[in-house]
């Protein structure tokens, strides 16, 4: 496919408008989203909003969104293709990179006799977007919390707070669990069905705009690189014309209710794929914006998207274990490629029992407390590796708090960090965008999730990763 769309964009060259451009909905399946203003981002005063959901006035002109996430079947038709971990032609497409999003929209538009909205040099570096174009896009990021919200200011588009017979996600781990975990009576929406798999779209009632599995089901990549918001009133916004990471909205099939929320924010890179993130289409309702927006993607690290990590340097292995699962997928790393490994200790350990330290992760994330290291690497000696093999336990769908402080308290800058996580059913959770917001500057790889300790399989798991990154 990538080979494909590419020649074809290298032989337009830019992007060419018709004489007179239709700015209809393309079928029925689009809605018309009218245009407006609303206010961007959570209030303080909103449970488990991150600092990065500033609130702030955003007027949006009018346009067309899809009801449904694209499907596997509709993906297929375009590129012959089908890379989705789950599989159902009325499913929606996943592990879909943010690069081969925008070159369906294309592909899609250039069947469909639309204007591309795309421009795309060889590597996908730089992307020009004619905001003029009729063709088929993502949505800007404002357009889509928009588009979510539907006129709402609370967490979610319903009053009440959504469950798993509403939403498709991990509904063992409804809105607010986290610090109810042990007395979810007083829980207004309680815990539910975790399939643990994608649905057909469309499977849940739709939110007051006419969206189906706005939340939940897959995430959905938007146009815009991730950046801070700011307080200042913006119109039709784009986004950083830099960055390294593009974000993606509305949470998945693994996700934890509060990662469902309208203002929450996920990012990864734009080469990067997950299980748990695909794409919903819209296109322009009038001409009313105009120019053309041009990004370009950041230096991260000595060798960009995810491929290979560098071929020359030293690897080191970190990470931080609490009952000794993420420890033993360290050690089968180690064992398997002779890597250096540290393994993190704090000053002030969490509990060993483990009611306990479901209650002090929960409230050290809520908090975003940044508990202190024990274990210190002279900065010299973090100077000799190029690549950081970066393991820890899935926690409440994210990092533990100690993976934070690492990440804060040494440059990541250039480095590659390849992840891995041992977990009880969530897999990565939310916390490869916890890493991607936190070392901006580093190549993050595609990671290794390990459900508890891995079992039987754990060495061949490990050896089929290690070799897919180039790792041995």
């Amino acid at each position: 496919m990538k080979k494909c769309l590419s020649s074809i964009l290298l032989a337009v060259g830019t992007i060419v408008m018709a004489h007179a451009l239709t700015y209809s909905a393309p079928n029925s399946d689009f809605v018309l989203i009218k245009g407006g203003s609303f206010t961007m981002g959570s209030p303080e005063s909103e449970d488990w909003r991150s600092n990065d959901e500033m609130q702030h006035s955003v007027t949006i002109a009018p346009f067309y969104m899809a009801r449904f996430e694209v499907t596997q079947k509709e993906w297929r038709e375009i590129t012959g293709k089908n890379p989705s971990n789950f599989s159902g032609d009325n499913l929606p497409v996943e592990s879909v990179t943010w690069l081969e999003a925008v070159e369906f929209c294309n592909a899609l538009s250039k069947r469909d006799g639309r204007t591309l909205s795309y421009a795309i040099d060889e590597g996908g570096k730089n992307i020009s977007w004619n905001r003029e174009a009729n063709g088929y896009r993502l949505p800007t990021e404002a357009e889509w919390e928009y588009a979510a919200r539907a006129g709402t200011t609370t967490p979610f588009y319903s009053r009440k707070v959504p469950g798993a017979s509403d939403v498709n996600f991990y509904g063992h781990y409804p809105y607010q669990i986290e610090q109810n975990y042990f007395n979810d009576e007083v829980l207004e929406t309680r815990p539910g069905v975790y399939r643990g798999t994608t649905v057909a779209v469309g499977s849940f009632a739709p939110n007051p705009n006419g969206l189906y599995d706005i939340y939940g089901n897959v995430g959905e990549w938007c146009f815009d690189y991730y950046d801070d918001y700011g307080k200042n009133s913006q119109v039709n916004p784009t986004g950083a014309e830099n960055g390294t990471r593009r974000v993606y909205r509305g949470g998945g099939w693994n996700d934890f209710g509060k990662n469902l929320r309208s203002a929450y924010r996920a990012a990864l890179p734009q080469g990067n794929s997950a299980y748990n993130v695909g794409l919903r289409l819209v296109c322009n309702a009038d001409d009313s914006v105009k120019g053309t927006v041009t990004t370009r993607e950041s230096v991260t690290a000595k060798k960009s998207g995810t491929g290979k990590v560098a071929d020359k340097g030293k690897t080191l292995i970190i990470y931080y274990s609490w009952s000794g699962n993420t420890r033993g997928v360290a050690r089968e790393i180690a064992q398997q490629t002779g890597f250096d490994s540290i393994e993190l200790e704090l000053v002030k350990p969490y509990s060993s029992n483990y009611n306990t330290v479901l209650n002090e992760a929960q409230r050290d994330q809520h908090k975003q407390v940044r508990p202190t290291l024990k274990t210190k690497i002279a900065p010299e000696k973090w100077a000799e590796y190029d690549t950081i093999i970066l393991g820890y336990p899935n926690w409440w769908a994210s990092i533990p708090m100690p993976i934070a402080t690492l990440l804060e308290t040494y440059d990541f800058s250039g480095k590659t960090i390849m992840p891995f996580c041992s977990h009880g059913g969530g897999r990565f959770g939310q916390s490869l965008t916890a890493i991607a917001k936190l070392a901006p500057k580093a190549r993050l790889t595609e990671g290794l999730s390990v459900h508890y300790s891995g079992g039987n399989s754990l060495k061949k798991d490990v050896e089929k990763w290690l070799k897919k990154m180039g790792a041995r």
